[in-house]
């Protein structure tokens, strides 16, 4: 199924259908503010699993992140967060970055890893997070990209229906789609650290 979303204000109805895909299990391709993203309800392990043998990686070895709607959502599911970094991620986010920051055991048991840490994402794109606020609880993602995916498939939508459809159970036209991914900021340490550079420059 291709549904068309208007990212500046995007349909209820058309939300709605997506919302009810993922909570009867289904894994679904969405706009982010980078590239287009693949992902399921959290709390559905057998989604979960679907989405890890599409990226053809171990679960507990994904770099699997959680979209959530605003800040607000994210205390759920990390431990306290310090003044100084909650500081940072207030200046920017929504944004193209992905917090990683110490889990608590609000996790679901299946992300949990030796590590301790979740991926946090907040997206500047209203589709996804209109979508993770009537889901009532973070989506799965993980970034649609191959590198050996021809660049029409990441960008555009429709290519990416074609490419994808008989694998997943819905993919969102929301326009076409960055090819740089998200800036990765470790949080777990003394200091905030960037491991990957992505589209977003770090405001500190």
């Amino acid at each position: 199924m291709l549904v068309k979303i208007y990212p500046e204000n995007p349909n209820l109805r058309e939300i709605q259908k997506v919302v009810e895909v993922l909570r009867n299990g289904g894994i679904v391709i969405y706009p982010t503010d980078t590239v287009y993203g693949i992902g399921c309800d959290i709390n559905n392990a057998k989604a979960v699993d679907r989405v890890a043998r599409f990226k053809q990686v171990k679960i507990e070895k994904a770099a699997f992140s959680f979209i959530c709607h605003d800040l607000g959502n994210i205390s759920e599911y990390c431990k306290p967060i310090p003044n100084s970094v909650f500081k940072i991620m207030r200046k920017n986010l929504p944004g193209p970055f992905t917090f990683i920051l110490k889990s608590n055991n609000q996790v679901p048991k299946i992300f949990r890893n030796k590590k301790k840490t979740v991926g946090i994402r907040v997206p500047d794109n209203d589709i996804v997070r209109e979508i993770v606020q009537l889901l009532g609880n973070p989506i799965m993602s993980t970034s649609l990209r191959e590198d050996d995916d021809i660049l029409e498939y990441i960008t555009d939508p429709e290519l990416i229906h074609e490419k994808y459809c008989n694998q997943v159970d819905l993919v969102i036209d929301g326009g076409p789609g960055h090819v740089e991914a998200s800036t990765i900021v470790d949080c777990t340490g003394p200091t905030p650290e960037i491991i990957r550079q992505g589209l977003g420059d770090l405001v500190i």
